[in-house]
């Protein structure tokens, strides 16, 4: 049975939610004072928070209680979708790390959603 468990650090989705919020941090210490208060502040919580609510689900018990931080997470991944589009409408960011971005997320947030139906009891 102990060879059946994955540690954090190993699953995919936990290390691409880690890789995002490198991604977003950079954007975010490139911004001026104004920006990071009105847009970056609110991107960057919604960035950690789709790892930490990995994190806190993967340390429960219960399925149920799991799922419900997984469906937290990807709560925030639309959160973060939402201040990208604003970023990229008020060009704070070029078109070429908007697409970027959006591919990333688009791409988590597929692998979000497995991970979540994963976690059902089969």
């Amino acid at each position: 049975m102990e060879g059946d468990y994955i540690k954090l650090g190993s699953l995919e989705i936990y290390k691409l939610s880690v890789e995002l919020s490198d991604t977003i941090w950079k954007i975010y210490s490139g911004m001026d004072w104004h920006d990071k208060k009105i847009l970056g502040d609110q991107l960057i919580r919604a960035t950690d928070s789709i790892g930490a609510n990995i994190a806190e689900g993967y340390g429960r018990f219960h399925y149920l209680d799991r799922i419900r931080f997984y469906y937290n997470a990807r709560g925030s991944l639309l959160e973060i979708k939402h201040w990208i589009l604003l970023l990229g409408k008020r060009s704070k960011i070029s078109k070429e790390i908007f697409q970027k971005l959006l591919k990333k997320l688009d791409e988590l947030h597929k692998q979000l959603n497995a991970f979540i139906k994963f976690s059902r009891p089969h």
